[in-house]
């Protein structure tokens, strides 16, 4: 073979792997080839998410993730509509038991003392963790989980306690951020249309959008019901661009597709 017949096998294999999508970040398929996945999940067990955020879930048959804490007030009070919401097909994601942050960061004057991360070991915090995983069992009986962060802090007084957290889930909320295949948004008083912008136009590469929600028509963080419904009508239009779905579900689906790719080579 000539070295102009090896320059253009050469040049073959990588315009074959540019097509198959080889020399992207994140090269899943999505079910039904759609473009991206949506998962949309809600932070705190809040009763406004009961009350008006479920009901518009349900109008347009979406599922979403419900990142709970077992200790909260709301959640004990309403502990069977929670458990009527995982039985619907709804997660119930571990949001630790107390959600716990850092109260020495800026503007974080309301973190009560007990719930003051700076004052946790990775042992307390984990310990914590498996707690809220054993209640949570007792709820919907499951095993399988993933795990939102209390606001984002992983820092304690001997370290961060963020490495120990995958032998525990399935994935914890706004894993492939770094990489770009990923993107993570916390929305508050925007309008719908801020919303559907977000979907419509996200960065390049993106396969997976996360938007996590905390109050809907109420509650702290909101946004209101009508914004938040406009966005589900926009994503129920547009099923054939977003498969929304469960965080579970869609890591799952991801991870899954990642390991049969790695056993076929």
């Amino acid at each position: 073979m000539n070295i102009q017949h090896v320059f253009l096998v050469l040049l073959l294999i990588l315009l074959t792997g540019k097509a198959n999508g080889s020399d992207s970040q994140d090269a899943t398929t999505w079910p039904g080839n759609k473009q991206f996945a949506i998962s949309l999940s809600y932070d705190d067990a809040l009763d406004s998410q009961l009350d008006k955020a479920v009901p518009q879930l349900t109008m347009y048959g979406f599922k979403a993730s419900f990142y709970v804490y077992p200790a909260s007030e709301p959640f004990q009070r309403r502990l069977s509509e929670w458990k009527l919401l995982a039985q619907q097909g709804h997660e119930l994601g571990n949001h630790s038991l107390y959600h716990p942050c850092r109260g020495s960061l800026p503007n974080r004057e309301w973190v009560e003392p007990h719930k003051d991360l700076d004052k946790y070991s990775i042992k307390r915090i984990l310990l914590e963790i498996d707690i809220a995983n054993l209640m949570l069992n007792t709820i919907d009986g499951k095993n399988l989980r993933t795990y939102t962060i209390p606001c984002g802090d992983t820092q304690v007084t001997d370290g961060d306690y963020y490495s120990f957290l995958a032998e525990r889930f399935l994935a914890v909320k706004g894993e492939g951020v770094a990489e770009g295949h990923a993107i993570l948004y916390t929305p508050s008083n925007v309008s719908g249309e801020e919303l559907i912008n977000y979907v419509k136009s996200p960065p390049a590469g993106t396969r997976l959008i996360n938007i996590l929600f905390h109050g809907v028509g109420g509650d702290h963080l909101s946004v209101s019901s009508e914004a938040h419904q406009q966005l589900l009508a926009y994503l129920a239009t547009n099923e054939n661009i977003y498969w929304v779905d469960t965080y579970q579900n869609i890591m799952r689906h991801k991870k899954n597709k990642e390991l049969n790719g790695s056993s076929q080579r």
